[in-house]
């Protein structure tokens, strides 16, 4: 690989990493899992990114590889994580601390979104991402329409949850 496609996946993982953080949120629970994750998908978005043709926005890109290798993780184990190994020796960034104390104030938030199936989880951290519906159905790979209809049948069921 080239110093100058190094250099730029660095550069936009570095600014888009607290997606992966937040995508590592909803589908972990914990801080080595959460650590386990962010080095899976990060593993996996390094290997896929000289596929990466720039047809989209590296974040849309990031957020579709994020979310399929979280949901495969999480579906292969029963909470817990696998990782695979990468020989490369190098450490293309250091990850930034999380602050769990920090969010403590959306825990309950966080406990319902653990009861929503995968695809429901992805709509409600895009959505609370602000993207717009057209990006949501770009990544997720469904219609803008069945986006729409999704989020609204998705917000229905966390204020059952929320509000028993």
């Amino acid at each position: 690989m080239s110093q100058d496609l190094e250099q730029s996946f660095v550069k936009q993982l570095r600014e888009n990493q607290n997606i992966i953080h937040k995508i590592c949120r909803l589908y972990t629970s914990g801080e080595d899992a959460h650590k386990d994750l962010f080095q899976e998908i990060t593993i996996q978005l390094w290997k896929a990114f000289p596929k990466f043709r720039g047809e989209s926005k590296f974040s849309t890109w990031a957020y579709r590889v994020a979310l399929n290798t979280a949901i495969t993780l999480y579906r292969k184990s029963t909470r817990s994580i696998a990782t695979s190994s990468y020989d490369g020796g190098k450490h293309f960034m250091k990850q930034e601390d999380y602050n769990y104390e920090e969010e403590e104030q959306i825990k309950l938030m966080y406990e319902a979104v653990y009861q929503l199936s995968d695809i429901e989880k992805a709509l409600v951290f895009m959505y609370l991402e602000d993207k717009d519906y057209h990006e949501i159905s770009e990544t997720l790979g469904i219609s803008e329409v069945n986006a729409r209809v999704k989020m609204n049948r998705v917000k229905t069921k966390l204020k059952k949850i929320l509000n028993p």
